[in-house]
């Protein structure tokens, strides 16, 4: 599921390549509104789960006090820290990447053209589908916690690399493998947080976490951008290497859940 986001942006650069020339970037997002007529669709045509339907108690809504009991409050306090951290390292990294790429080096860029081609934006896409879809396999070969981390660590050693390239073929193949692995990150955190919850509370335990995890990284792009200016975009994101790092410790601190069976 989550590799799908990666098909719909490389869809959408598409979109932009034979729409935007001929009829402007007003009907690019008049077309980006039509997928959602497929919502519909979903309601009526998709299921819920099995386990939904077998857990499902219409007298009992999930209580956000469940999430306070003791078997599930240090889980959701360190999943939650565990993805602020990671989302602040990506959007940290992703906001300021274009920049940093377009720029001329003067102003702490690496003026590369690349990165206005769609060429560059599809080998990210390709890098990108790769890292959704290959973690599930990883996951249920290695384990959730021990795949998460791995690929934590190595996207916080590319990083540093990246910050450094000068060339566009280093841009390239820092950038795919790059984004294959932080990529892997929203998949990760999917397979990790849905099983650490009962079925009764697991879609609002998932969504606070995740929420509250991307609202605390929100001031990525500006403390980097602030680095930036003192420091320099290549140096900025070693702040990013550093946040990828912290995910990866955080999530040693979580229990694997590698066949489990949900309740």
């Amino acid at each position: 599921m989550q590799s799908t986001w990666a098909i719909g942006e490389m869809v959408a650069i598409g979109v932009v390549a034979f729409v935007l020339p001929g009829f402007g970037w007003r009907a690019v997002f008049f077309v980006g509104v039509l997928p959602a007529v497929i919502v519909f669709w979903i309601r009526r045509r998709v299921p819920e789960s099995d386990i939904w339907l077998r857990q499902r108690q219409p007298t009992s809504a999930g209580s956000l006090r469940i999430l306070w009991r003791p078997d599930l409050r240090r889980n959701g306090i360190v999943a939650t820290a565990m993805n602020a951290c990671a989302m602040f390292g990506y959007w940290g990294l992703f906001t300021w990447i274009p920049a940093y790429l377009s720029l001329p080096v003067e102003q702490g860029g690496r003026g590369l053209d690349l990165m206005k081609t769609t060429t560059w934006l599809l080998i990210m896409g390709i890098g990108k589908w790769l890292g959704y879809a290959l973690f599930g396999f990883f996951a249920d070969s290695a384990g959730r916690r021990r795949t998460y981390v791995a690929y934590l660590i190595v996207a916080a050693a590319l990083v540093p690399l990246f910050g450094v390239a000068r060339t566009p073929a280093w841009a390239s193949a820092l950038g795919t493998p790059g984004r294959f692995l932080r990529h892997r990150l929203l998949s990760g955190f999917g397979a990790i947080v849905s099983e650490l919850f009962p079925t009764e509370i697991r879609a609002t335990a998932m969504g606070l976490s995740y929420n509250v995890g991307r609202g605390l990284s929100a001031a990525a792009p500006t403390v980097v951008g602030l680095l930036a200016n003192r420091f320099g975009l290549g140096s900025a994101f070693f702040l990013q290497a550093g946040a990828f790092f912290a995910a990866a410790l955080l999530a040693l601190a979580l229990p694997e859940t590698k066949g489990r069976r949900l309740d």
